[in-house]
């Protein structure tokens, strides 16, 4: 660890954690590239999530020493946490729109997806995660589980595992996932398989607190290859804060309901019911909710309809009590406080 934290090792929100690998990746230029000359294309969007937006000006100088002097390349400042983000307003205005760091979520053929398949092998970091598994003996399998990052290894994973003995429970979600195994942090339905165990691979702290939340009677081992650590999903204190959350909306008077415009997060028909049940409830309509945005609004409490890691990562820093529509149903009365469970999103817009 690069430096102390008042969290333990399997705490999630433990984030520091030095890297112990460089990150590569594959930005896949010649396909981009390919593309550009068989549309005879003449404005080029890229857009890249928010960890790798610093690299955008020197891949748009890469893919210009590969194009005609006369194609221009145009930078999306939008936020961008997912394949559900696209920026389209920059997306109506170019002849081919790039989307680097996610896997496709919906076929179109203005979009190119690039996944950034990283280079950082899996298979070191998986023989430690056997220490906290359970060994195959004493399990009916393993779930298996990764990012669109390492979706490019995931036949590896699923060979060493075998190779361990294991039986390797594996499936494709459903329709907002692209790939056999694989998890956003808003869907974890490829984790939903009769293993009592389920071993994620991959970086970051949310898709596997989020599988672990979605999925509490399994075993979460997280073998991350970037950072190399072998932790166990723990929820405790998040879902302390979930509580804590909820208690305090429930004295709220004046919700306000929030629907977002991004293009693969807005739930409008949720949003509704929630105001037709509740006379002191409002509509607020944003493409990006943050804090400093919401702090004007005199509202008691918050309820967002939109992508569930607003909620979840940046819910202590609103000033009101912000809850999922599931949170919200808890502190009206409409359900019980044991009900209380992850928000996640199925199907696509």
């Amino acid at each position: 660890m690069s430096q102390e934290s008042e969290y333990t090792e399997g705490d999630l929100r433990n984030t520091g954690m030095q890297l112990k690998h460089d990150r590569e990746w594959d930005y896949e230029l010649e396909q981009i590239v390919e593309a550009i000359e068989e549309r005879d294309a003449k404005k080029v969007g890229l857009q890249f999530p928010e960890g790798l937006k610093r690299r955008g000006p020197a891949v748009a100088d890469d893919l210009r020493e590969l194009s005609d002097d006369d194609v221009t390349f145009m930078l999306s400042g939008q936020p961008c946490y997912g394949a559900c983000d696209l920026d389209t307003y920059l997306m109506k205005r170019t002849d081919v729109f790039v989307h680097f760091g996610h896997s496709p979520m919906k076929d179109t053929d203005k979009v190119i997806y690039v996944p950034l398949f990283s280079n950082v092998e899996v298979t070191p970091i998986m023989e430690e995660s056997l220490e906290t598994l359970e060994p195959p003996e004493e399990t009916e399998g393993v779930g298996l589980v990764t990012t669109a990052q390492h979706m490019n290894l995931y036949d590896e994973m699923k060979a060493f595992l075998e190779e361990q003995g294991y039986e390797v429970q594996s499936r494709r979600g459903d329709e907002r996932l692209t790939h056999e195994g694989q998890v956003l942090g808003c869907n974890y339905a490829s984790a939903d398989v009769p293993a009592d165990q389920v071993l994620y691979v991959g970086g970051g702290k949310f898709h596997p607190l989020g599988l672990a939340m979605e999925h509490p009677d399994k075993h979460v081992v997280i073998a991350d290859p970037v950072n190399n650590v072998v932790t166990v999903a723990d929820t405790d204190k998040f879902m302390k804060q979930r509580y804590g959350a909820i208690h305090r909306a429930m004295d709220a008077e004046k919700w306000g309901v929030i629907f977002c415009t991004k293009i693969g997060q807005g739930r409008w028909e949720m949003a509704q019911e929630i105001l037709e049940d509740n006379e002191n409830a409002y509509l607020i309509t944003m493409d990006e909710v943050t804090p400093d945005r919401l702090r004007n609004f005199d509202m008691d409490a918050f309820v967002n309809t939109g992508c569930p890691r607003i909620t979840t990562d940046d819910g202590p820093q609103f000033h009101k009590p912000m809850l999922t529509p599931g949170e919200y149903e808890i502190a009206v009365g409409n359900k019980p406080l044991d009900e209380l469970s992850f928000d996640t999103f199925h199907g696509t817009w």
